[in-house]
């Protein structure tokens, strides 16, 4: 039979065994809590949560302006008063329009291209040209040798100069004895007189209504007299 001593050491021996595994068991079962409760990244790292990003509100964005909108009819023949010439013909930006004595208006021809109409640039159209104070029977085109329509008044060809700087300038009449202003007539501007009377002009814009007109081309480039 044992002792009683060596009783007591077993018994203690198997306490400290048992105390053991429970020990162990506790362990293992709060690492495994643990580790279900940790979010890890990619690389096994645990991912620390980032903070939430703020969403962008929507906007709407703003839309198109409509191209020519508000914008009226462009005015292309206007009749005006001259303090130099008396009653002459301009264009919706108020530069003069000229003619010259070397075209014809019947048939309706331009005789001035290439260096001279670099000089005294055509006056040239689309399909319709708004008129004010010109008389739209009047009014007509002609197709120059590049093709382009230039516009006529009682059959003349019209043309700018590029000598006029700004609006109301006059500085083409009468160069080479063959330029002149446009009455709203189509006739040539002469100087007006000291004292005469401004002439008065109907406040009211009108379609020309015409759609190509007088077909005619010139002979060439013009040399002289420009």
């Amino acid at each position: 039979m044992p002792k009683l001593t060596d009783r007591r050491m077993l018994t203690s021996r198997r306490l400290l065994a048992a105390s053991g595994i429970c020990v162990l068991a506790l362990a293992v079962s709060a690492c495994g809590s643990s580790a279900s409760s940790s979010h890890t990244s990619g690389n096994g790292a645990a991912a620390a949560p980032g903070p939430v990003a703020a969403t962008a509100p929507a906007t709407t964005p703003a839309a198109p302006a409509t191209p020519g909108a508000g914008a009226g009819a462009s005015v292309q023949l206007v009749a005006v008063n001259s303090a130099q010439l008396g009653p002459i013909v301009t264009d919706a930006a108020g530069r003069t329009l000229y003619r010259f004595d070397k075209d014809t208006n019947k048939p309706s021809a331009t005789n001035c291209t290439d260096a001279c109409a670099v000089k005294w640039p055509p006056a040239t159209v689309a399909d319709k040209v708004e008129v004010n104070g010109v008389s739209s029977a009047l009014v007509g085109s002609v197709t120059r040798p590049d093709g382009s329509k230039q516009l006529t008044l009682n059959g003349w060809p019209l043309y700018r100069f590029a000598g006029d700087s700004a609006a109301g300038q006059v500085n083409g009449q009468g160069v080479g004895g063959t330029w002149f202003a446009s009455t709203p007539e189509g006739k040539k501007a002469q100087s007006a007189g000291p004292g005469s009377a401004p002439a008065a002009f109907p406040n009211s814009s009108q379609s020309s209504g015409y759609s190509g007109g007088n077909s005619g081309s010139g002979s060439g480039g013009y040399s002289g007299g420009y």
